[in-house]
């Protein structure tokens, strides 16, 4: 019987050793903000005015009153 007792014991000893073994292993993520300030350069060109004008001007050339059809 004593016997018994020592194996479970030693097999309880074993796997905790495993444990703290495998827990010490885990890799660990950080998350942290960045020292600089994220810049976002927008180099856009905005022509929607242009556009409006021209499809204006595309309207009434092609209207029933302009006489080119």
């Amino acid at each position: 019987m004593r016997s018994r007792t020592v194996l479970t014991v030693a097999i309880g000893v074993v796997i905790g050793g495993l444990l703290v073994v495998t827990g010490a292993c885990t890799p660990r993520v950080e998350v942290a903000a960045p020292d600089k300030p994220i810049i976002i350069n927008l180099n856009v060109k905005i022509d929607h005015e242009i556009r409006v004008k021209v499809d204006k001007d595309l309207d009434q050339v092609f209207s029933d009153k302009s006489g080119l059809f």
